[in-house]
């Protein structure tokens, strides 16, 4: 039987022996790299956490010892050890296994998570809950230094260097977060990472004084005791343990052993006490540790040659975005781009390259780039801020309080709105509408296509105040008219005028509209369409002429909760309508992931189900 073989469920590794342990990994990289070439999915980061996992799982006992992953996206290995490995065959896909932590899946998963730097703060709540309790279980929480440079990690190693009772935090240093890190603490990170100073000193010190007699080795003793006060001389800054908490390392995070003693070691201290290993991203596989950004996520492809399988498509709205960036930033000179450790997945990398002074990767730190970019705004500049639309969410307050409170002229890049796929729940861009449309001062926008997107972001550089576009992952639509209409704030581009159903639909949303309609008319029901470009602030005109329909119908890729539907029927029923109002959207919970076609059928956003819906409410039957 094979090692791997011998993994049926959780703690099955405990029963193996060390000399099988290079084996499992082995194969579990053979494993990982042959399911995710075939289904897409995370895989340079869980090629790099192979023995870390491995150790952590010797170390600890499931379910009653509790770990942590931060983000989440390198967990595999950990679904692995816990009697997952037939899962893999359905990763990511609709029905199939999550490629994040999912409480629903095990009791080995504490959270559903897939956003960054939280997990020092879960385990600090976990701590305090032991303590509460009386409990003994250990208590590990792995974070990667690309997520130290998000603020939350800092208040929560504030917190935790308060912790009278256990805690171990494993750095995970990989020197990437998607991207290359940026910033003070990968430098610092860096100087620990290739410093032997204060290991070679202490090493050298110990031996010397050893050989004194009588004395030599109460000097050591008392050494030992100082400790602290010899890092700090030695090792720049000492950042953890000045917060009281205990440092380890820098460890080989492809030792088992190494690893295993240290956690051991780190379970018997009071407090907090972080070990801080180092791994090498995508390990074991030669195209993704050449390149680990290109294999952080990937579609299908040849495990021989690392190409993807994926067939090539036209410009993606991401594709638009970049080029269109390009061409402003020749005509505006004081236009900046602002992204948050993702440079290659917002589009901006040629920008950096060609204007690499109008620059700015601020690592993860969605709160910190907003403000950092209402700054850049009250200096003169126009910062572009490109960031992914369940990325931005973390950053509401200062969207709220820094930039529009100020109105200061700021452009949000929301890309991936709507539906995104198959890394599910906490990726979904479903909510923006709902959290940035009630902002007073933000205009807010989406493009039903590659043309509108960019003259969007042209609009955006002459606005005055705060703007928001959002548009949706995957390739950018051409052309859905035979015209196009010039941008003008606040007005919508009627498409069609004609119909006793009115259509308004949000960006994404007009092809299947327009589809939709197509389907309609064939079947006796003529339908008015609207393009509604702006969903802050809506068209009045095109509102007062929709009160004159017998039906309207809003449509957009947002959850009903405070969106388009909402804010529309509102405004009708205020101007008196007395016709039947029909609104399409997400529903109000959390979208599983699944492919984007897949996702927007089973939720009714599909042409065919949003004509199925107006014949339905139409002929008297409920509205949804």
């Amino acid at each position: 039987m094979r090692t791997f073989e011998k993994i049926k469920k959780a703690n099955d590794i405990r029963n193996l022996r060390p000399s099988e342990y290079e084996a499992l990994a082995g194969q579990i990289r053979e494993f990982l790299i042959a399911h995710v070439s075939r289904t897409g999915g995370h895989l340079a980061s869980n090629l790099g956490v192979v023995e870390l996992t491995m150790a952590l799982h010797l170390f600890l006992d499931f379910p009653k010892d509790k770990l942590i992953w931060d983000v989440g996206h390198q967990c595999y290995v950990h679904k692995i050890l816990t009697g997952r490995a037939q899962g893999f065959d359905k990763l990511r896909q609709y029905g199939g296994m999550s490629g994040f932590p999912k409480r629903r899946e095990s009791n080995t998963d504490l959270f559903d998570s897939g956003h960054s730097s939280n997990s020092i703060s879960e385990a600090c709540g976990l701590v305090r809950a032991r303590e509460l309790s009386g409990g003994r279980e250990k208590i590990v929480a792995v974070i990667g230094d690309g997520a130290m440079t998000g603020g939350l990690a800092y208040e929560g190693l504030n917190n935790a260097g308060q912790l009278k009772s256990n805690l171990i935090l494993v750095l995970n240093d990989n020197e990437m977060s998607i991207a290359k890190n940026v910033g003070g603490m990968a430098s610092y990170l860096g100087k620990i990472r290739t410093s032997t100073r204060y290991e070679d000193l202490k090493d050298d010190v110990a031996n010397t004084l050893e050989k004194i007699p009588c004395f030599g080795e109460k000097l050591v003793r008392q050494i030992r005791r100082s400790k602290a006060s010899l890092k700090q001389l030695m090792i720049p800054g000492m950042i953890f343990e000045e917060m009281n908490i205990t440092y380890v390392g820098p460890i080989d995070g492809h030792n088992i052993q190494q690893m295993y003693e240290a956690f051991l070691a780190a379970s018997r201290k009071n407090g907090t006490v972080l070990v801080h290993v180092i791994t090498k991203k995508g390990k074991g596989y030669e195209c993704a540790e050449h390149d680990p950004g290109q294999f952080h996520g990937v579609d299908a492809f040849d495990v021989e040659t690392g190409k993807s399988l994926k067939e090539k498509q036209g410009d993606t709205y991401t594709d638009v975005f970049a080029n269109t960036m390009n061409e402003l930033a020749v005509k505006y000179r004081n236009l900046v781009a602002i992204t948050a450790a993702m440079p290659d997945g917002t589009g901006l990398a040629e920008f950096k390259a060609k204007y690499p002074k109008r620059f700015f990767d601020v690592g993860i730190a969605e709160e910190h780039a907003v403000s950092f970019a209402a700054g850049l705004a009250a200096g003169g500049y126009h910062p572009v801020f490109a960031v992914y639309s369940t990325f931005l969410q973390r950053a509401y307050d200062q969207i709220l309080h820094d930039v529009c409170l100020n109105h200061f002229a700021v452009t949000f890049a929301v890309d991936r709105a709507g539906i995104v796929g198959s890394d599910g729940e906490t990726h979904q861009g479903i909510f923006d509408i709902s959290y940035l449309t009630h902002i007073p001062g933000l205009v807010v926008m989406a493009p039903k296509n590659a043309v509108e997107l960019k003259d969007m972001l042209e609009f955006c550089m002459t606005c005055p105040e705060p703007t928001a576009i959002r548009y949706p992952r995957g390739e950018a639509f051409k052309e859905l008219t035979d015209f196009r209409a010039p941008i003008r704030f606040g007005e919508c581009e009627w498409i069609r005028r004609e119909g006793e159903v009115l259509f308004l639909a949000a960006g994404s949303m007009v092809k299947e509209a327009e589809e939709a309609a197509r389907i309609l008319d064939a079947q006796g029901i003529h339908v008015a369409l609207v393009n509604l470009r702006f969903l802050s602030p809506l068209d009045a005109r095109m509102l007062k002429d929709a009160l004159s329909y017998p039906m309207v119908v809003t449509l957009e890729e947002n959850v009903m909760r405070g969106g388009l539907g909402e804010e529309v029927a509102g405004k009708l029923l205020a101007g008196g309508y007395g016709g039947r109002f029909l609104p399409v959207a997400l529903p109000n919970r959390f979208i599983e992931h699944g492919t984007q076609a897949e996702l927007r059928k089973a939720c009714g956003l599909d042409a065919e189900s949003i004509a199925k819906l107006v014949r339905e409410t139409m002929a008297g039957a409920d509205m949804i």
